[in-house]
């Protein structure tokens, strides 16, 4: 009975340090990365997609938050649309909205990926979350107008709705050697890194210690 007691004692003192620290996880507000395949970190081996690089971030410069990640690959915005009532069910207190790569590679119609960008954005502000938008581009060979305006979705969204903008979420990766995938669209996990340092500096401002 005495070796069954200590046992069991020793088994709750072990888990209690584990039990404790996410019970403090689940207190802390949350910031949800919603997009697609860029922000789920396709082709990166788990656990390195850039909002796990966020995480690490926000936890070295004492920022208090839980980073999830609601990213899924392939999702254009009026998937990202049919998914917002499972973004909002995390209770976040901030949003990254990411979309619109998969739309323009598909040359989907810029009218109905502005009017799904916009129903995204209202319904999470509606619901009282703060939100940041980070967008995308095209490669050249989709043309210059359709690109042009395809651009101009993330600064029209940003202005309509008052709330900051990474106009290019790949802003300085481009350009690092050993940043993107083969494919020429995923970022590696070295890429990654450096697209939450990206997203870091749009959260900053809404950030509390």
């Amino acid at each position: 009975m005495k070796l069954f007691s200590f046992a069991v004692l020793a088994a709750v003192l072990f888990l209690l340090p584990a039990s404790a620290h996410a019970a403090a996880s689940d207190s802390q507000p949350v910031i949800a990365c919603f997009g697609d395949s860029l922000t789920a970190g396709h082709g990166a081996a788990f656990g390195h997609a850039y909002p796990d690089y966020l995480q690490q971030l926000l936890d070295a410069r004492g920022y208090r938050y839980r980073v999830v990640n609601k990213g899924i690959s392939g999702d254009t915005t009026k998937d990202g649309l049919a998914r917002v009532k499972d973004v909002l069910a995390a209770h976040p207190a901030i949003v990254v909205v990411e979309f619109g790569g998969n739309d323009g590679l598909r040359g989907l119609p810029i009218t109905a990926t502005r009017a799904n960008l916009d129903q995204i954005i209202a319904l999470l502000k509606d619901a009282g979350v703060k939100v940041v938008l980070a967008g995308i581009t095209l490669p050249p060979d989709y043309g210059p107008d359709y690109i042009r305006d395809f651009n101009q979705t993330y600064a029209l969204a940003a202005k309509k709705f008052n709330i900051p903008l990474l106009p290019f979420l790949y802003a300085h990766v481009y350009t690092v050697p050993g940043t993107i995938q083969a494919d020429g669209i995923h970022a590696t996990a070295k890429g990654n890194q450096l697209v939450a340092e990206n997203v870091f500096g749009l959260l900053r401002p809404l950030l509390k210690k």
